[in-house]
């Protein structure tokens, strides 16, 4: 039922990315080969920024259909966490971010702290929950989202961390 009804709603958003796995690829292939003295972790992380973090946002900011009376604003931290939330949406809220979190590291070196990343995370989140509250129909602001985006985006950084290289500025000689 839940698998049904998330392909109901997004199944369109899917379709498109693996369509354009390929241009992805392709971009990823050019941007490395344009600028040779940069890497292909670079070009990777850039593509991967972008592509693994866009089609989350593009579901969040799809409008749905509430419930007659149903809350919209959740302000209070753990109150709409477990409220009429199944682990699909839980693990989707971690995701959408996660990406980001990956390779934004790889690419920024501003970013090769897990607190800047957390702080990011917390902005970018807050931004796109705004942007669902004001300008998306039938969706809900909940602070719970924010925080888990932003833990999505940390949670993601740590899985890149040892390929963190180091800042040159920061290397004595």
């Amino acid at each position: 039922m839940i698998l049904t009804r998330l392909w109901h709603h997004f199944h369109d958003v899917w379709l498109y990315v693996a369509l354009l796995i390929p241009v992805a690829v392709l971009v990823t292939i050019a941007l490395a080969r344009l600028r040779p003295s940069r890497s292909w972790e670079r070009s990777i992380a850039e593509v991967g920024m972008v592509f693994g973090t866009l089609p989350w946002a593009w579901m969040i900011l799809t409008p749905l259909r509430l419930p007659p009376n149903s809350i919209t604003v959740y302000l209070v931290p753990f109150s709409d966490l477990w409220h009429d939330r199944d682990v699909f949406q839980i693990v989707g809220n971690l995701l959408v971010l996660f990406a980001f979190g990956v390779f934004a590291p790889v690419r920024f070196a501003a970013l090769r702290s897990l607190t800047r990343l957390a702080l990011v995370g917390l902005a970018i989140a807050l931004t796109l929950e705004l942007m669902q509250h004001l300008f998306v129909a039938g969706r809900v602001f909940s602070v719970d989202d924010v925080w888990l985006n932003a833990l999505g985006c940390v949670l993601g950084g740590l899985v890149t961390r040892r390929r963190w290289r180091p800042d040159p500025a920061s290397i004595s000689a």
